[in-house]
This record gives C-alpha cells, structure tokens and sequence, in this order.
C-alpha cells in the first residue's frame, strides 16, 4: 500500500494512463501514416481511397501494438505527473515508479 491506497487501485490507474498514452500514439501515428500516404498519386477512384485510408489505419495500429516510436512511454510520464499536481493529497509514487507498477517496467 501507498500512503492510504492499495497497490492494485494505483496499478489499475497506471494501467488506465498507459492505454488512453497508447491510444492518442496511435491516432498520431494514423495521422502520420495517413498523411504519408496522401502524397502518392492514383486514378482517385473511390475504392482505391477507401482501401489507402483502410491500409493507413492497420499500418497505425501495427505500429502502435509493436511498441510505436515511444510517445507514448513519455505521454504516460506526463499524466502521471499531472494527476499527481492535481491531486496533492493522493500520492501515486514517482512517475517512473508508477509507471514500473505496469507489468513491472516501462516499454
């Protein structure tokens, strides 16, 4: 237990932080992809376009599932951060050891 928190609550919370951190990387990464993907040329038909935005979000997600380019490690320790500004009285550990709290390390 943390001051007057058990442990598996601020996992739980760590846990929470970590999928809405992975999430926004993968909209990010969707974007980026998308935009990629937005500068090749085609005949514009609009198979072709649902198929480009279809291949752009499996490629975003693939990446994001094999661990994506990081954001979302540096996300995590900012909420964390946050939460901990905003909540005084609720101590959750360091960022970096909340973090650990997550399947025992960070990515």
């Amino acid at each position: 237990m943390i001051g007057s928190i058990p442990a598996s609550s601020e996992a739980g919370r760590v846990e929470k932080l970590r999928r809405q951190a992975e999430e926004l990387e993968g909209m990010f990464l969707h974007t980026l992809v998308k935009q990629m993907f937005s500068g090749i040329e085609t005949d514009g038909t609009f198979g072709e376009e649902t198929w480009r935005s279809m291949q752009a979000e499996q490629l975003a997600q693939s990446m994001a599932e094999a661990g994506g380019i990081g954001l979302a490690d540096h996300l995590l320790r900012d909420l964390i951060a946050v939460q901990q500004a905003a909540a005084p009285a609720i101590p959750l550990a360091t960022p970096m050891s909340a973090a650990s709290a997550y399947n025992g390390e960070t990515r």
